[in-house]
């Protein structure tokens, strides 16, 4: 292609873009949500962090590290439930529910990582977990069919 065809093809695209804008304008304030969506695109995952549950009343007096801690994680159509509590040989039994048909479950610590399989209404566990930073990794199915990845914050086991 030579300039005279740029050229031309730019004039119409000017006069396209300009009838377009004529016919159907774009909103005055569509920048402002669009800024405002990527804004939020990340803060489920920052809402998920903030979703810690523990015991109102004896977590505000205790001052022993928790027996038990129950975490729940949502994200768009998925939400999961963990109830982490500390065994006998002080390594840490986490049980779960996911409300979402699950492929895959792992929860990742470093390097390691362990897998569990999901039963009956979603449930699953991980036993002798040692204590640390961890996270949840699952492949779930989501309302509209499609396969996702659900990822939790890091979470102190």
């Amino acid at each position: 292609m030579d300039t005279e065809d740029f050229a031309a093809d730019a004039a119409l695209f000017a006069r396209l873009r300009a009838t377009w804008d004529d016919i159907d304008p774009m909103p005055a304030d569509m920048i402002d949500r669009m800024v405002a969506a990527v804004a939020v695109a990340d803060l489920s995952r920052e809402y998920a962090l903030l979703t810690l549950v523990e015991g109102a009343i004896t977590g505000a007096v205790r001052t022993a590290p928790a027996e038990t801690a129950t975490l729940q994680f949502s994200r768009g159509d998925t939400s999961v439930l963990l109830h982490v509590s500390v065994t006998e040989s002080g390594k840490r039994r986490i049980d779960g529910w996911v409300d979402a048909e699950t492929l895959a479950i792992r929860l990742v610590q470093g390097d390691r990582d362990w897998a569990a399989e999901p039963a009956d209404h979603g449930r699953f566990a991980f036993e002798e977990v040692p204590p640390g930073m961890t996270r949840l990794r699952m492949a779930v199915r989501g309302t509209d069919g499609e396969m996702k990845e659900f990822e939790t914050p890091q979470f102190e086991a």
